[in-house]
C-alpha cells in the first residue's frame, strides 16, 4: 500500500482508497479528493508538514496525517 505522503514532489498519483472514519473522511472528500481522482504533489514543507497538492485544477495543502489516509497508485 502506497500513501499520498510517500509520493515525491513533481509526481502524480491516482487515488485508490480513502482510509479514516466519519468526519475526517468526509472532510477529505469535501476537498475534492475522491476515489479515481488524479493528484499532483507540488511542494512539501521543510519539515514535511503540510504537503501542497493540485487536485481537480486547484491547489490544496493537507497535513501529513491526512496524506497518510489517502491510498494511491
Amino acid at each position: 500500500m502506497k500513501t499520498l505522503r510517500q509520493i515525491k514532489v513533481g509526481e502524480s498519483a491516482r487515488v485508490v482508497k480513502l482510509h479514516g472514519e466519519g468526519a475526517v473522511k468526509r472532510r477529505i472528500m469535501d476537498m475534492g479528493i475522491t476515489k479515481g481522482v488524479e493528484v499532483y504533489v507540488r511542494k512539501v514543507a521543510p519539515l514535511g508538514d503540510p504537503v501542497e497538492i493540485t487536485v481537480r485544477g486547484y491547489e490544496l495543502s493537507i497535513r501529513k496525517a491526512d496524506a497518510d489516509m489517502i491510498e494511491v497508485e
